[in-house]
């Protein structure tokens, strides 16, 4: 799958960069066509020289040398680029690309790419455990760059730890892996619903809970690395928005109603991940509530209407996959949750679990359709349990095609 690939090959400076000759090479030999950025620093350990004698392309360094008059070159790379590879990635370029910042060649040309970002880690032990590394890189997951794990072994500060780059050839193979991966969803309309409502008491105050929006927003991505044309209707979020998805913003659960039926008909697949609120205030004020002279305040609530139950009894030729929170009994609850909402799917997961609950980067989830349990998955990212539903809602949907086609 790389034979014909446009990929740019991103280079700071560490001592792994002797490795990215390697890769370079392999991937040229493979039939890439392979562009180098080298940061300034990753050429006091390896020559451009080097880099451009094995990619048979000119070498870019300097955001402002600009050898071609009919483009701007650190664009015209990201945009012809098919997949961008950075090996090694330090410490510095993962902040620079996780908080946006561009001040040199390599980074203004990756906050300019909308294709797939490649990252391949090389620093010392202590500096891959930093809080503030890890956090950058939960970001950058979060927002769908994918990570090469670095090895265990000899550091070149003396260690003998996690840090250490990935071998060229696991970078290669990882590499061509990604790229080969089918777009099951292509020519599809993904419509996916994140987040929590927010029910309005007064101007100053609401109801709601403690969805950050992280799964839906992971559900997303993995529908658009699928091929799927993505709308993500997104209520109150604390996570980063998938890159080229369209968002809509709504507040309440029946301007999430209204947003998801005003798309539901041109949707291919309906994936309800967001937590709708179940009640609402009955009366909401115009002005803030004061406090009066008893202890207790009453408020009256009423249902909100069960968006998944409203789009189950209409759907013809619609998936439409629910999502369930629990906290106990969690195949029974979903199974029913299924029956009573005519899912196709229902993704459950137990709250009170560690590692599952709300705001977490993880999640452990159990898939269901009507013949029972489809699949458990154990603790993974959330990213790596959308990219495993998906794959299972795309082979449903693909099916269900087929029996229509032959009927």
């Amino acid at each position: 799958m790389l034979y014909g690939k446009t990929i740019l090959l991103g280079i700071s400076g560490g001592i792994a960069v002797y490795k990215a000759a390697t890769i370079c090479s392999r991937l040229v030999g493979l039939g890439a066509e392979v562009h180098v950025i080298m940061t300034e620093s990753a050429t006091k350990f390896i020559t451009p020289l080097t880099l451009q004698t094995l990619s048979k392309n000119a070498v870019h360094i300097d955001t402002f040398e600009e050898l071609n008059p009919e483009v701007v070159t650190h664009i015209d790379l990201a945009d012809r680029a098919d997949v961008i590879l950075l090996a090694p990635a330090t410490a510095n370029i993962i902040a620079k690309l996780a908080h946006g910042i561009a001040d040199d060649m390599l980074s203004t040309t990756l906050l300019a790419a909308t294709c797939p970002i490649v990252i391949a880690p090389a620093m010392n032990v202590h500096m891959y455990e930093h809080p503030a590394v890890v956090h950058n890189i939960e970001l950058l997951i979060q927002r769908s760059v994918r990570f090469i794990e670095p090895g265990t072994g000899q550091l070149a500060c003396g260690y003998v730890a996690k840090g250490r780059l990935a071998e060229p050839e696991e970078i290669v193979a990882a590499l061509d892996n990604w790229l080969s991966q089918p777009k099951l969803l292509a020519g599809k309309k993904v419509l996916v619903t994140a987040g929590g409502t927010i029910e309005r008491l007064d101007p100053v105050r609401y109801l709601t809970n403690d969805s950050s929006g992280k799964m839906g927003f992971a559900v997303a991505a993995a529908a658009q690395e699928l091929g799927a044309e993505v709308t993500v209707i997104a209520g109150r979020t604390s996570a980063p928005i998938p890159h080229g998805v369209q968002m809509v913003h709504v507040d309440s659960a029946a301007d999430m109603l209204q947003a998801v039926l005003e798309r539901f008909d041109n949707s291919d697949i309906v994936i309800k991940s967001a937590a709708v609120a179940d009640y609402r205030p009955k009366v909401i004020h115009d002005q803030k509530l004061k406090k009066k002279g008893s202890d207790e305040l009453v408020l009256q609530l009423e249902r909100t209407t069960d968006i998944l139950e409203t789009i189950g009894k209409q759907k013809t030729h619609q998936t439409v996959v629910g999502f369930a929170a629990e906290t106990e009994q969690v195949d029974a609850y979903a199974l029913d949750k299924l029956k009573r909402k005519n899912c196709d799917f229902i993704v459950a997961n137990d709250v009170s679990a560690e590692g599952a609950g709300f705001n977490g980067d993880t999640n452990i989830i159990s898939i269901y359709n009507e013949q029972g349990l489809v699949e458990r998955l154990p603790l993974m990212s959330k990213l790596d349990a959308a990219q495993r539903l998906l794959h299972i809602v795309a082979q449903h949907a693909l099916e269900a095609k087929d029996d229509e086609r032959d009927r």
